[in-house]
């Protein structure tokens, strides 16, 4: 028996059978998306994937919330994996006598505390190193744009360098306020064996011992130490990767794989490591000293280490650490750039555009 026409529509869905134009464009926006090459966005059910360019819009507020994460993973990741040679260096700082080489020192630690032994502190300088990674690169892309802004485009181009310079050192005091704590008490655990275990235990010993401000107690070293350290491994990163796309790599860099900028970013790294252990060595054995040792002055470390001492003891190894640490840094931060949508650092930089004069302009 033949089934009525309204009965049929009463069993479909309008609108795939409705001749109403209101009607029959509803399941096309459910599903059509803008066309690329018209420069729309996909919308309705499709989503862009992370590693689609464009999700996250440059210098929004997402776009700060992603630099925050990726210094969050980037640092604090890596100072983590690099514990052993921290120990060491740190041991070999305060103690010379006893850690007298790198090789000596992991022997001693061995021999003293085991394989455990090696990742003593590792849990303040997970949590102190995510916190300052945290402010050093969302801060630095921060203030890096607002500097750029001030200066306008002509003269952020013409001294980009003085802008990645001020834009470092201005993000790394805030990021050595978020460190400082946890340094004190990674510092003062792996040098001092039976002082504590590590974080839990370390954290409220330090605070009756010092007091709530001996936590800060470092605070000017640690700056002295950061803040040059991190001018040379913005400034310097930037530079090197401007100069590999401009004279080593022959590709334009939006036309290289990401594999390929990705391992730029690597290598740029690892070259401004190199500078930043030597630059910021000095307050690095000051602040080792000054930790270690309760009611010690800045006096009493020149005294004790002497200013030879202080510039090159346990510099190789730190060369070493700061150098593959800075590497991957750069690495993991630009890898999270990618994975979001977002381009990854450094590039070529744009001609500073040329100033009209009067009499150009009578021209």
């Amino acid at each position: 028996m033949a089934t009525p026409e309204s009965s049929r529509h009463s069993l479909i869905p309008s609108f795939l059978f409705s001749s109403s134009s209101k009607k029959s464009l509803v399941l096309e926006k459910m599903v059509a998306s803008p066309s690329p090459a018209n420069g729309g966005a996909p919308k309705g059910l499709f989503v862009p994937s992370p590693s689609e360019p464009g999700k996250i819009e440059m210098y929004s507020p997402a776009f700060y919330a992603a630099c925050t994460a990726g210094g969050i993973l980037s640092c604090g990741l890596t100072h983590m994996a690099v514990t052993p040679l921290d120990l060491v260096k740190c041991n070999m700082q305060i103690d010379p006598t006893k850690y007298k080489s790198i090789s000596s020192g992991f022997g001693v630690l061995l021999r003293e505390q085991g394989l455990r032994g090696f990742f003593r502190g590792w849990v303040p300088t997970l949590l102190g190193y995510s916190a300052q990674g945290a402010c050093k690169f969302g801060f630095y892309e921060f203030f890096k744009k607002y500097y750029s802004d001030i200066a306008g485009p002509e003269y952020a181009a013409k001294y980009k360098t003085l802008i990645y310079l001020a834009g470092s050192a201005s993000a790394e005091v805030i990021a050595d306020v978020a460190l400082c704590p946890m340094e004190a008490v990674k510092v003062r655990v792996q040098t001092q064996p039976g002082f504590a275990r590590g974080l839990s235990d370390g954290f409220p010993k330090f605070v009756k011992s010092e007091g709530a401000l001996g936590l800060y107690k470092g605070i000017v070293p640690l700056w002295g130490r950061q803040i040059p350290y991190t001018m040379m491994k913005f400034a310097s990163f930037e530079t090197i990767v401007e100069l590999l796309y401009k004279h080593a790599i022959p590709t334009p860099k939006d036309q290289c794989s990401k594999t390929l900028q990705l391992g730029v970013s690597f290598a740029g790294g690892y070259v401004a490591g190199v500078f930043c252990a030597v630059v910021s060595h000095p307050a690095d054995n000051l602040v080792s000293f000054l930790n270690n040792a309760k009611g010690a002055t800045v006096g009493d470390a020149v005294k004790k280490l002497g200013l030879w001492g202080l510039f090159t003891r346990g510099l190789p190894l730190r060369i070493v650490m700061i150098g593959t640490l800075t590497g991957a840094q750069w690495g993991l931060y630009d890898a999270f750039k990618v994975f979001v949508g977002l381009p990854t650092t450094g590039g070529v930089a744009p001609a500073a555009p040329a100033s009209t004069t009067p009499e150009l302009a009578e021209a």
